[in-house]
């Protein structure tokens, strides 16, 4: 299987940090007319399971780019808590991004054409 290109993770991360917090959104909307106004379920059973997926979305992108952009420690450790405060993932992508964290490095481009006949 062939992973995406740094630049193609780079913007699948920056996505998933924007909808994760959108639907973190949803479903605390969901929590609250489930638990203070009693009136639907129904947010809660939506938005439950499409914040989950883009959790976990978000997860794996931030496992991936941690190994792809030889990210430290600290600052995969701080892409996996920014999941789970809401909100926290747009902080986070922006935060990375000034500090050069979602930047492509030299080389990690999308392979060439030459090297995708060559088998590169």
């Amino acid at each position: 299987m062939k992973l995406p290109s740094t630049p193609a993770m780079i913007r699948i991360f920056r996505i998933l940090a924007v909808a994760e917090a959108f639907s973190w959104a949803a479903l605390l909307v969901g929590m609250f007319l489930k638990w203070v106004t009693h009136t639907t379920e129904l947010g809660v059973e939506i938005a439950g399971p499409i914040h989950g997926a883009f959790f976990i979305g978000y997860g794996i992108a931030a496992l991936s780019l941690w190994g792809m952009q030889r990210w430290p420690f600290r600052v995969a450790l701080f892409a996996g808590l920014s999941a789970v405060f809401p909100f926290a993932t747009v902080w986070f992508e922006r935060w990375a991004d000034r500090h050069g964290y979602l930047t492509a490095k030299a080389g990690q481009g999308a392979s060439t054409p030459a090297q995708e006949t060559a088998g590169v």
